[in-house]
């Protein structure tokens, strides 16, 4: 079984939202993959299946209810008195294939609908079970046109994809079924078509394969550059780039455009329309040869013409459908290549599960992200439980990637990091995080309400402790300035308020969570000199009884720290309390001179 089935989330997620064993032992494969997914809707398969056949077997009787209408008709004298029995059989035929048919379309649409639902969630779920190194290296658009386009493409491949090509398939083998009542030499006409029909398509898919798959991915960069502008339009209208980003959209939606036109153009080539066309000419020539012997009746004629007919069904339908099961299995083949990518980190379930103190070592610790040579090395501090760290250097220096070693954000490349004593790699990975709360420079808010906000973390709070940690981050007076309170709905990344609202509430959702470790990356390099005393009485207030490391330039926030580390290109240079560095470390100085 493929190592990616075992290793490709950071959290094993609770069973109710796992994908059952046999999808997730089915990822090696786009096509094993979908057939897994299919068979949980085995039973719908099997009326889409019964539903084919018998719309094509009853497709069937009104070429053949013809023919014998018509030797009825030319018979001396002719038996009128049978047509209507026949027209009556072909009525109640046809009523019955309607029956079928529906019960064919809506099947397939079932199907459909149910495997984008699974396939979403499981996409879903698999990429917030990843580390933050995977999705560091991820485009955010390229992610979207897969958990969107590409996932629909998937149902599409179903209904009307696959609908399409089993109903199809089963008018191909019709007229060899029944051909042979008439002569069993007509039967070489729809034989040779079928031989030649697979040949064609087997041609035509391998032709077509590339190209889909070249399809799917222009789309995933058009549509990755529209949300990376997007997502950057104050920097874009910032700079007046609106012309070069509206050129660029241009060039990547005609390089999609342009492999749309060559799929078109594989498309328009589809020999077996030719095919098609030859054997209706060559099997009635047959059957007027067969005539003139005196083997066939007129009728018989008519009838077998009408059963070579069906093959327009599958030949022109299958132009299509087999175009939207080769986009059907592109995508997938995109899905699977991000749930399949190998995370560093797991959750290590099995972990250290205890109430955290707040004890911190760094041991020799080094760490560099991909493609860099090195991001911090042989780091080394010891922090008691309720002791402030504050952590200070030069942009680049690497502060906020040794913050975020402390909760498995990123793994230590070599060396230890001991909370409690124990390595953070033994801990289990949600006690680990749920004991820590890390408050960055850049605040992430959700498009929802204010109170929702602030409880992110703890989901049932009940709105006197939302506002009683508001109050603790002086969150509580400006959020009563609004219309609704606390019920107030932000936009996306909370743009509706400033920099410093946006740090104060990120500061009430750390408080309210009652973290062990607290982590301040920069977080109130956006709060306003008035605000500024009344915020620091609040972190020193919050930082009493936990384990904190400050990331700042701030004198105020440095001073009062137990203990401040100096880095410069990933290394620690100096250490101390703050009179100890003003005097001994120049570095230190320097950082208060600019």
């Amino acid at each position: 079984m493929d190592k990616s089935t075992f290793l490709t989330t950071e959290y094993t997620l609770p069973e109710e939202y796992q994908v059952p064993a046999r999808i997730r032992a089915s990822r090696n494969s786009p096509i094993r993959w979908i057939t897994a997914h299919f068979l949980r809707y085995w039973h719908l398969g099997l009326v889409l299946l019964v539903g084919a056949i018998g719309n094509a077997a009853l497709a069937s009787v009104v070429p053949l209810i013809i023919g014998l209408a018509l030797n009825a008709m030319l018979e001396d004298p002719p038996r009128t008195e049978s047509l209507l029995r026949f027209a009556l059989l072909i009525a109640g035929t046809q009523v019955l294939r309607g029956f079928l048919q529906l019960g064919r379309n809506f099947s397939a649409e079932l199907i459909g609908q149910r495997m984008e639902r699974d396939i979403r969630h499981e996409f879903y779920t698999s990429l917030l079970g990843k580390s933050m190194t995977y999705h560091s290296l991820l485009p955010v658009g390229e992610v979207m046109a897969r958990a969107t386009n590409d996932v629909r493409e998937i149902n599409f491949m179903f209904s009307p994809g696959i609908n399409l090509v089993i109903g199809s398939a089963n008018f191909i083998f019709m007229p060899i079924i029944f051909a042979g009542r008439y002569h069993p030499a007509l039967i070489a006409a729809p034989l040779i078509f079928l031989i030649l029909y697979v040949l064609a398509l087997w041609q035509y898919l391998f032709e077509l394969q590339p190209i889909t798959n070249a399809v799917r991915k222009a789309f995933g960069i058009l549509n990755s550059r529209l949300a990376e502008a997007i997502d950057g339009i104050e920097t874009v209208k910032g700079m007046a780039e609106e012309e070069s980003e509206v050129g660029l959209f241009e060039k990547n939606a005609r390089s999609f455009r342009d492999k749309e036109i060559h799929q078109g153009d594989v498309e328009a080539r589809f020999l077996p329309l030719l095919v098609m066309g030859l054997t209706q000419a060559g099997g009635l020539f047959h059957a007027i040869v067969l005539y003139q012997r005196g083997l066939l009746q007129l009728g018989d004629i008519a009838g077998y013409f009408g059963l070579l007919g069906l093959l327009g069904f599958p030949t022109f339908i299958s132009l299509f459908a087999y175009s939207q099961v080769s986009l059907g299995i592109a995508s997938s083949r995109r899905i699977l290549e991000l749930i399949n990518r190998e995370t560093e980190l797991d959750q290590n379930q099995s972990g250290y599960t205890a109430d955290m103190k707040g004890r911190i070592r760094f041991e020799n610790v080094s760490y560099a992200y991909p493609d860099n040579d090195s991001s911090v090395s042989g780091i080394d501090f010891y922090l008691n439980p309720g002791q402030t760290l504050a952590i200070v250097g030069q942009t680049g220096s690497g502060k906020t990637t040794l913050a975020k070693l402390v909760n498995r954000t990123y793994d230590a490349a070599s060396g230890s990091i001991l909370i409690d004593d124990v390595d953070v790699r033994d801990w289990n990975l949600s006690v680990l995080r749920k004991q820590i709360s890390i408050i960055e420079q850049d605040i992430f808010l959700f498009s929802s309400s204010i109170a929702e906000n602030i409880a992110f973390g703890k989901p049932d709070a009940t709105l006197e402790e939302i506002e009683s940690a508001a109050k603790s981050a002086q969150a509580h007076d400006f959020i009563l300035s609004f219309k609704n309170g606390y019920q107030t709905l932000l936009g996306e990344r909370g743009v509706t308020l400033s920099g410093g609202q946006r740090q104060r509430l990120a500061l009430a959702r750390a408080f309210l969570t009652d973290p062990r470790i607290l982590i301040l990356d920069d977080s109130t390099s956006s709060i306003d000199s008035a605000t500024e005393d009344e915020i620091q009485k609040a972190i020193f207030a919050a930082a009493k009884g936990r384990t904190t490391l400050i990331i700042t330039h701030r004198l105020s926030q440095i001073r009062w720290a137990d203990h401040i580390l100096v880095l410069r290109k990933g290394e620690i240079i100096a250490s101390g309390t703050h009179e100890e560095l003003i005097s001994s470390s120049e570095e230190y100085s320097q950082l208060f001179k600019e």
